[in-house]
């Protein structure tokens, strides 16, 4: 079995580690340079930095947050932000992230992923959806924060965005965000079963039955979460720990 990845997420707002449910009622969490220290000294596969108000104000996340946190941790970092054109992945990329997190500049130029692919190579980028069930239960791609539908089917896009040459799906369920019953488990296989780029779930863990409900039902790479760890409800080392005792591989 490949081994599973536990990735801590930090969204960030004004300089500040942040936290809601289902995109609402925003909390401050604390500072984005200490919560990367703490996460990678217990652990953590690669840290998700996501700036959740740059692509609202129409800006790149701030680089010199993405060169501090880089400088202070030894775990890949994952990048999203009001990243607009290739010279901006550039400028990311230059900063010190790993890879490349895109979600609302591909909603209106699915082809950058080609360029971009061209350029730098599948592996730096991820391509981040969020997506949840419409009046008739068909997933369907959401953006503005889950505020917005777009009626774009969930199914065809990922296999549209695989072929263009993403690297990666990350796959938030707005239904689930900071819910915590636990990821959802219907989307994610169904986004499995239609793609061969790893997909990493995120949306809903609240205790450590769901990563392992995650890794044993679905074919999700990874686990994304925010709340459980940001609050201290567990720990990095928690749950790699319960995931080798069920059995689970992890790194």
């Amino acid at each position: 079995m490949q081994k599973k990845r536990i990735i801590p997420c930090l969204d960030i707002n004004n300089g500040k580690v942040v936290k809601g449910v289902n995109f609402e009622n925003v909390k401050d969490v604390g500072d984005p340079v200490a919560k990367a220290k703490y996460y990678d000294s217990q652990g953590a596969d690669e840290l998700v930095l996501y700036d959740i108000s740059a692509s609202i104000e129409g800006r790149i996340i701030p680089l010199c947050l993405v060169e501090k946190i880089k400088k202070s941790i030894s775990v890949p970092l994952s990048v999203a932000g009001g990243i607009g054109t290739i010279d901006d992945f550039q400028k990311v990329l230059n900063a010190g992230a790993d890879r490349v997190s895109v979600n609302s500049l591909v909603m209106k130029n699915p082809e950058f992923i080609r360029l971009a692919a061209d350029r730098f190579g599948s592996k730096s980028i991820v391509v981040g959806i969020d997506a949840k069930r419409d009046e008739s239960g068909k997933f369907t791609v959401v953006i503005g924060g889950g505020k917005i539908n777009t009626g774009l089917d969930l199914i065809e896009w990922v296999k549209r965005l695989e072929s263009l040459g993403a690297g990666e799906i990350c796959l938030n369920s707005i239904d689930a965000d900071g819910v915590k019953n636990g990821y959802d488990i219907e989307m994610l296989n169904r986004v499995c079963e239609v793609v061969k780029i790893p997909v990493t779930a995120s949306g809903g863990c609240g205790k450590l039955e769901h990563f392992a409900e995650v890794f044993r039902k679905t074919n999700a790479s990874a686990a994304l979460a925010a709340s459980v760890f940001h609050f201290n409800v567990l720990t990095v080392r928690e749950v790699k720990e319960y995931l080798r005792n069920e059995g689970i591989a992890v790194l």
